[in-house]
């Protein structure tokens, strides 16, 4: 679906410059990418998440709706595999908890308003402490221009995530990112980084994928207070103590990207 930017202007530059998808078939090519993985959503479809915390999973608002009558999924149908790969997952877990931002409204279709605020935090039934398994800190939204990047799943490509080491930040509106990376069905939720000295930080979350002015853009919404309300709401519906969400403070994640 094209969308208006009247912002946005696209640099054919810029996006020349864009990495291409890499699989991350093998183990080494996984290696610190593992708090990455699939969402099984009640076996009707699947999104991409990340751990910011050992049991919190960030993704998509709309992950958790079903697509064919707009109603809110049992998030207990719902199945975090860590590290997917090749028919095996570093860790499996089921969801106990999930929020949705209270702004979000989910319409079934692209545009401004199914975008802005489209996040979701699930709490996982057991944490996962694994060493090879290291949540991800979170970062303010970067700029227009800034580098990114971007682990998914996605139609024709759902038993491995794949990486783009490098897309980049057209625009920013209304607390919308709109990025040059790729995106596909199954892309939702997947973590969109920015480069801190070589390690990863999420950013955003992808929302939707979209066309602006003929060419092909993904959409995700600004973290910050968006992310702190959900950690709000899910510390309302329990009683023990909240996780602490990643950031601020410098942390081995192990996920690395190679320089442009």
């Amino acid at each position: 679906m094209a969308l208006s930017f009247a912002a946005l202007v696209l640099a054919s530059t810029a996006l020349a410059q864009d990495a291409q998808l890499r699989r991350l078939e093998s183990g080494a090519d996984a290696a610190g990418w593992e708090a990455v993985g699939r969402l099984n959503i009640g076996g009707t479809g699947f999104c991409t998440g990340a751990l910011i915390a050992p049991n919190l999973v960030l993704t998509a608002g709309h992950c958790l709706f079903d697509k064919t009558n707009g109603e809110r999924i049992d998030h207990t149908r719902v199945e975090f595999l860590a590290g997917w790969r090749n028919g095996r997952a570093s860790a499996y877990r089921n969801v106990r908890r999930a929020v949705v931002h209270p702004d979000y409204t989910y319409v079934g279709h692209v545009g401004s308003k199914a975008v802005r605020n489209d996040l979701a935090l699930l709490e996982l039934d057991h944490p996962i402490r694994d060493g090879k398994i290291i949540p991800f800190e979170t970062a303010a939204q970067p700029r227009r221009g800034a580098k990114v990047g971007v682990v998914s799943y996605g139609t024709g490509r759902s038993e491995a995530p794949s990486l783009q080491e490098l897309c980049r930040v057209l625009a920013q509106q209304d607390g919308l990112l709109v990025t040059s990376c790729s995106v596909d069905f199954g892309s939702s939720g997947a973590p969109i980084f920015v480069i801190d000295e070589g390690r990863a930080q999420i950013v955003s979350v992808v929302s939707a994928k979209a066309e602006v002015e003929g060419e092909a853009v993904s959409l995700g919404t600004s973290l910050g207070t968006p992310l702190a309300l959900l950690q709000a709401e899910l510390v309302a519906q329990r009683d023990d103590v909240s996780p602490r969400i990643l950031g601020g403070m410098r942390r081995e994640t192990g996920a690395k990207f190679v320089k442009p």
